[in-house]
């Protein structure tokens, strides 16, 4: 649909929505009025009176009510916070708001034999990553059990959001160090809760018009979409279904993507409480919820850099590449690449524009791997390489 046009449309009302406008208005009114005014040049005291005191208070007036409050009273053109949240709330929906990443960190010790207790709000971090550094700390003490050389230790990250749901590796580093620890690592089934960002006015507009098809008696696609998108961290159109009765009649089932590369049977086991064993449901639905199905691809990237560029950048560069491809296939969220999604085509011709657009130093990439074209299920990476070299 074209973007709406609501200047015209105050236009088309009979509304004036220039000051020239305005002007002709006021002396047609003032004629009308049975006044008679002979001094109605520009630069007269009185018509500089008037449009100081009349006309422009009252093209502000206008201007406001074409930029700011018809936009801001429908769905599809509101911006502000509370605009979409007042038309959100007309269907009975409140803005999720963000939660922190809970999980467990891997910690190895050296000596078996050497007691040792991880402290709590030990800290946890990432190497710089796109110019920020990612922390979680210990949430209680916790000790090696005899003879065990790793334990998990339960964390929380230190700031609300989506984008410490980081995939297995990147939480490595102990700021401070620990006597007998030799290792700390998030490993790939590390998340227990993931992160959520305040829900977007964008994903709040979406479950808003999902809002509309709950109202039948009948428990349709919206009605089961709307309730799965309760919870953080899932949206409306991260939801597919399947409908052929994989269980025999009356049975469905749903496929939820999640931004975080983890393992969800704990968030997935909620979920299908909350519609199942809380009977939130159809009559004699049988709707089970499922993580989208994955299948595992390895890739290679190659980059030429351009001449003359130092060390440090070039080492630089090649983090960059690999967190940015690492991103596309939804183990961060670091960049903002287009992402990987089920019945697509991941393009790799679009992502090496985009990785052109966002890095000065590339001269050229090349992949191991054309273009995944999915169906009901989305690629994850096993192993990325990343290999750079300077160009010939």
């Amino acid at each position: 649909m074209a973007d709406v046009d609501f200047k015209q449309i105050v236009s088309d009302a009979g509304i004036p929505t220039t000051e020239a406008e305005l002007n002709a208005a006021w002396k047609e009114e003032v004629t009308n009025a049975g006044s008679t005014i002979s001094n109605d040049s520009d630069y007269s005291p009185f018509w500089r009176v008037i449009t100081a005191l009349v006309t422009k208070p009252v093209l502000w007036m206008i201007n406001f009510l074409i930029e700011t409050v018809l936009p801001n009273a429908f769905l599809k053109t509101a911006v502000f916070d509370w605009a979409v949240e007042l038309l959100a709330d007309a269907v009975n929906l409140t803005r999720k708001d963000e939660t922190f990443t809970t999980g467990e960190i891997t910690f190895t010790r050296g000596e078996i034999g050497t007691s040792v207790t991880i402290p709590k709000d030990t800290i946890i971090q990432t190497p710089t990553l796109n110019g920020k550094v990612y922390q979680v700390k210990v949430t209680q003490p916790t000790s090696f059990l005899a003879g065990l050389s790793t334990v998990r230790v339960p964390v929380k990250a230190v700031e609300a959001g989506s984008a410490f749901n980081l995939a297995a590796g990147y939480y490595s580093i102990l700021p401070v160090p620990m006597a007998n620890i030799v290792q700390v690592r998030n490993e790939a089934d590390w998340i227990t809760s993931p992160g959520a960002d305040r829900e977007s006015n964008l994903d709040l507009k979406n479950r808003a018009r999902n809002q509309f098809g709950t109202a039948s008696d009948f428990h349709t696609d919206s009605v089961y979409r709307a309730l799965i998108s309760e919870f953080p961290g899932v949206t409306v159109d991260a939801i597919w279904f399947e409908h052929d009765a994989p269980r025999g009649p009356g049975t469905a089932n749903a496929f939820v993507l999640f931004d975080f590369a983890a393992p969800v049977a704990q968030y997935l086991e909620d979920i299908n409480t909350y519609i199942t064993d809380e009977g939130n449901h159809g009559h004699g639905d049988d709707l089970q919820v499922f993580q989208m199905p994955e299948q595992t691809v390895s890739l290679t990237v190659t980059v030429w850099h351009k001449k003359g560029l130092a060390t440090d950048a070039v080492t630089t560069l090649k983090n960059n590449v690999r967190d940015f491809v690492n991103a596309a296939f939804r183990e961060n969220s670091l960049f903002s690449p287009t992402l990987t999604l089920p019945f697509s085509r991941f393009s790799f011709s679009n992502l090496d524009r985009e990785l052109h657009e966002k890095f000065a130093g590339i001269h050229s990439v090349d992949y191991s791997l054309d273009d995944i074209v999915t169906e009901l299920w989305i690629p994850r990476l096993t192993s990325l390489i990343v290999n750079i070299q300077e160009t010939e």
